[in-house]
């Protein structure tokens, strides 16, 4: 059983999120709030974190997700599929992001992979992500940044597909190479980087684009 904190200020998307999930037989909400407040007053164990980016104020909670994902699989469910927001609540630690007009056996599909300890983008976020990482600048890959770690071209290449959320088999198919090289390859991009899992791999890609197009 998968359980599940939804935190959202709209009483209307806490019920409807509630009501979503528990058709699933696999999956249940055990807590319900409308702010950060909720869910550090109570005691209840959660296995996923279902967060709304903007909590009655015009600020993107970014600077929870970054405390809270130390704890917890963050995933952000939120009206807002704005670029910035996705980049900043990624890069802050969340292990997914789904906008509200998704459909509905999508977020089912974001909640899961998430509990597994995976990273998931909806397809038009993961083209957001796209865009930023298959734009490279100068340097890119290529060892002329000191500070980051050298990645050969397509290990770069295959960190970026990661970073999209494409399984191994499908960045294979991309690559036109096995599904034992693109294995083989995260292996050695793990080795170097020093991360671990998808999420992690993921800000690993958007901190080598940030710091490569830092002046």
């Amino acid at each position: 059983m998968i359980r599940i904190a939804v935190i959202d200020d709209h009483e209307l998307i806490r019920h409807g999120l509630e009501y979503l999930l528990h058709r699933s037989d696999d999956l249940k909400v055990v807590l319900r709030g409308a702010g950060i407040g909720d869910l550090r007053d109570s005691d209840l164990d959660h296995d996923v974190l279902i967060l709304d980016l903007y909590l009655a104020t015009d600020r993107p909670c970014v600077a929870e997700i970054r405390e809270l994902s130390a704890v917890t699989r963050v995933l952000v469910v939120s009206a807002s599929g704005r670029p910035a927001d996705v980049l900043a609540a990624v890069r802050s630690g969340a292990n997914g992001y789904v906008t509200k007009d998704a459909p509905a056996e999508l977020v089912v599909d974001a909640v899961r992979t998430v509990a597994a300890g995976g990273f998931y983008l909806s397809a038009g976020l993961a083209d957001i992500l796209q865009r930023e990482l298959d734009s490279p600048g100068p340097g890119f890959g290529s060892g002329s940044d000191s500070a980051l770690p050298r990645l050969s071209e397509r290990e770069e290449q295959t960190l970026s597909y990661i970073a999209q959320g494409f399984t191994h088999a499908q960045i294979a198919r991309r690559m036109d190479i096995s599904k034992a090289t693109v294995d083989t390859y995260v292996e050695r991009i793990r080795t170097k980087l020093q991360v671990g899992n998808k999420a992690q791999l993921t800000r690993a890609a958007l901190d080598r684009l940030e710091r490569r197009h830092r002046p």
